[in-house]
């Protein structure tokens, strides 16, 4: 094993950066190009990539330190014949693999373009992508004007991101924002159209940069040349910086850029955490991956809530945004001896779902009974030979199986609304209530159609066992096309079940009993199911309500017609 420096490379026109964020600790084992720290100066951000692989085995820089080109940040143990450097790749290659990643860094000045383009005075502008470096397909992430808005030669129009690095495209001209030919979500490349300009009269493309000298040998690791190849600041007529230009001051709305690096502010998308709701703990208020797991934690134990969550949910306990009187406010123990209980976390979220679905999906409710004396029969029967394999039968698989053939009958009860729109969904993943000590879950039975009542039973019993422990997953509990809320274990006769948005139905049952029913010409004894079948009135009508659960009872009655 050997030691090996590594050492801050070409950074560009960067000198004295600060250190904001380390990305790495002692003992950690890095690779090739994988970040170390992140450094900052009043123009941009980036990451500063590690040049070996290997176990890092010291950090000799601090938070707050001030890097320049050729500082040493640590030293790795290497393996002996990996310490000297690796093989230097074309210029052209290593541009794209070592761009530093930026977090509002302005986009170089394109070229001047060619004639023909529409830049006389008064005339329609193209603003297309200028040279961005080795990047492709980079997605757009905000926009920083709109049509309508006068705009100067360097103003930033949109930002865009890779997964390296996140960067402001600016204008190639001044004038009036006639039309952007992109939107949040596009790809991008160099030479793509952004917008069109109606020409100011007084802007002149920029000057054309003298022919830049010959480029010296490219140290490995650097990852300066994509400034250099980008941008004609490598010489002395270079266009002068952004921060020598007038201000940027965008009319649309959004606003800047969240205080983060691009890995931070790609890992909080992937969480779908709101980063502008982040309150960062690190220099200058950066936020760190650590924030945005310490909100995501708070989130998910109910200990915080995001503005779209709260603007879409009422005050808890309030009335107020029904128009509804506010709820009182009792002092209960001035009336007897009281004791307080936090919710459970899971009643917490289940709550607020709850509230919503029964206040905003018109709920109506048929109640009925199914003959299951013979399937019940069966049932016993098929628990007896199958003793061996530890797989117990109850009704709920066979209720599942029963609902999937009712589901392909009739699909709008398989079905969601999305605004004006019926999503019929061609797959039949089938939620089922779940009591536990902490509250209501519902784990789902995924592609039911496809699998029969025995492995239907026996992942019904893997999902209990792990929402009783509290083990289940996001991926457990999603999906859902129609759910089934049995009480039969408990009690009971009929109840109306709370609809679980975005479903349009949901099937009650509760405990069977035996009863006797007229069969035409004597009372026999019958073992009767009861059923309670909740409907979104927007999207099912009562006719079809009544046929979905005179069906679904003639199939428990007769289980041979799932086979119809």
């Amino acid at each position: 094993m050997a030691l090996v420096e590594v050492k801050v490379p070409d950074i560009g026109d960067f000198k004295e950066v600060a250190v904001i964020e380390l990305l790495a600790l002692p003992g950690d084992t890095v690779k090739v190009e994988q970040s170390l720290l992140t450094v900052e100066s009043d123009k941009a951000s980036m990451e500063i990539p590690s040049s070996h692989a290997g176990v890092l085995k010291e950090l000799r820089v601090k938070l707050g330190d001030k890097v320049a080109e050729g500082t040493v940040i640590a030293v790795l143990e290497v393996p002996a014949g990996a310490a000297s450097p690796p093989p230097q790749p074309s210029a052209q290659k290593n541009e794209g693999a070592a761009a530093p990643a930026q977090a509002t860094a302005p986009a170089p000045s394109p070229s001047p373009a060619p004639a023909g383009q529409g830049q006389g005075e008064g005339g329609l502008i193209e603003v297309k992508v200028p040279d961005i470096g080795d990047f492709k397909d980079v997605s757009v992430i905000e926009i920083l004007v709109k049509p309508g808005d006068a705009v100067k030669v360097e103003q930033s129009l949109i930002t865009v991101e890779s997964d390296k690095a996140s960067m402001e495209i600016p204008s190639s001209a001044a004038g009036v924002v006639q039309e952007l030919k992109v939107k949040i979500g596009d790809v991008v490349n160099i030479g793509d159209l952004l917008a069109v300009l109606q020409g100011s009269g007084t802007a002149s493309a920029p000057e054309p940069a003298a022919p830049a000298p010959a480029a010296s040998p490219q140290q490995p690791g650097t990852i300066g040349d994509s400034y250099s190849q980008s941008a004609p600041a490598a010489t002395a007529d270079r266009v002068p910086p952004t921060a020598a230009l007038p201000p940027h001051q965008p009319a649309a709305p959004g606003g800047s850029l969240p205080h983060a690096s691009p890995s931070v502010r790609k890992f909080a998308r992937e969480l779908g955490v709101p980063l502008e709701e982040v309150k960062g703990s690190g220099p200058k208020g950066r936020i760190t991956q650590d924030d945005v797991q310490a909100f995501t934690k708070q989130v998910m134990s109910g200990q915080a809530q995001t503005k779209a969550s709260a603007a879409k949910a009422p005050a808890a306990g309030g009335g107020a945004a029904l128009g509804l009187l506010p709820w009182p406010k009792v002092d209960f123990a001035k009336f007897g001896p009281v004791e307080r209980k936090p919710l459970s976390r899971i009643k917490k979220i289940s709550g607020a779902n709850l509230h919503r679905n029964w206040v905003m999906i018109p709920h109506v409710c048929n109640h009925d009974d199914a003959d299951i004396t013979d399937l019940e029969a069966f049932r016993v029967a098929t628990n007896k030979e199958n003793e061996k394999s530890g797989i117990k039968v109850t009704m709920l698989g066979f209720l599942i199986k029963a609902c999937v053939a009712a589901l392909k009958k009739f699909p709008e009860f398989n079905s969601s609304l999305d605004g004006e729109e019926l999503v019929l969904k061609s797959y039949y993943h089938i939620g089922f209530a779940a009591d536990t000590p902490n509250g209501l879950v519902v784990p789902v039975v995924k592609d039911a159609d496809k699998k029969g009542v025995l492995q239907i039973s026996q992942e019904m019993g893997e999902l209990a066992k792990k929402a009783r422990d509290g083990k289940l997953g996001p991926a457990d509990m999603s999906g859902a096309t129609f759910t089934i809320s049995s009480l039969g274990g408990i009690g009971g006769r009929y109840f109306t079940p709370i609809i679980n948005a975005p479903e349009v139905a949901i099937l009650g049952v509760c405990r069977s009993r035996t009863e006797p029913v007229w069969d035409g010409k004597q009372f026999q004894p019958k073992l009767m199911l009861p059923l309670s079948l909740s409907w979104d009135h927007r999207v099912i009508d009562g006719a079809s309500a009544a046929r979905f659960n005179a069906y679904l009872g003639q199939i428990l009655a007769d289980f041979r017609r799932v086979l119809l």
